[in-house]
């Protein structure tokens, strides 16, 4: 894009560094985050009113879609931390959404696991929650939708190091 190109669109050099980066408006990791707060403003209304975060909500999802893990695993498909999740399995465990129990193997290990309360709270929240993906979807389309998925799904199998 030229000068008078970004100038045009509002997004003309300024600082220091506007030779070199892309403005904040084409900028990928701003623009994802935007993004994100978009699609998750909906989502974030729908579950306070049933008491969890979305960390919670991840944790639940995942054990609900691949039954019984390890927590290290619970981490990586649930996009968190393993100290957060640490502290999320706590207050999971303290609502009595999920159990832990020994690992038959290795008793350093723990498996973790949703309880029926666990699978009621998802229930509860599913109907609201097919809805906010269809007003999403009616938004963009199916097939920009789809689009963007894969994308996002080719860029985090990319390695960008």
């Amino acid at each position: 894009m030229s000068d008078d190109d970004m100038k045009a669109a509002g997004s003309a050099p300024t600082g220091k560094t506007a030779n070199l980066l892309p403005s904040t408006r084409r900028s990928l990791p701003i623009a994802m985050l935007r993004g994100r707060e978009t699609v998750m403003g909906p989502y974030r209304r729908m579950l306070a009113k049933i008491g969890v975060t979305e960390q919670q909500w991840r944790v639940l999802r995942v054990l609900d879609e691949r039954g019984m893990m390890d927590p290290k695993e619970i981490a990586e498909a649930a996009c968190l931390l393993n100290p957060s999740l640490t502290r999320i399995m706590q207050l999971l465990d303290k609502k009595g959404l999920i159990s832990r129990k020994g690992h038959p193997d290795d008793r350093r290990r723990v498996q973790v696991n949703i309880t029926d309360e666990g699978r009621k709270l998802l229930v509860s929240a599913q109907s609201e929650s097919v809805e906010i993906s269809e007003r999403l979807r009616e938004r963009v389309g199916q097939e920009k939708l789809d689009a963007l998925l894969d994308m996002l799904v080719e860029l985090t199998e990319t390695d960008l190091d």
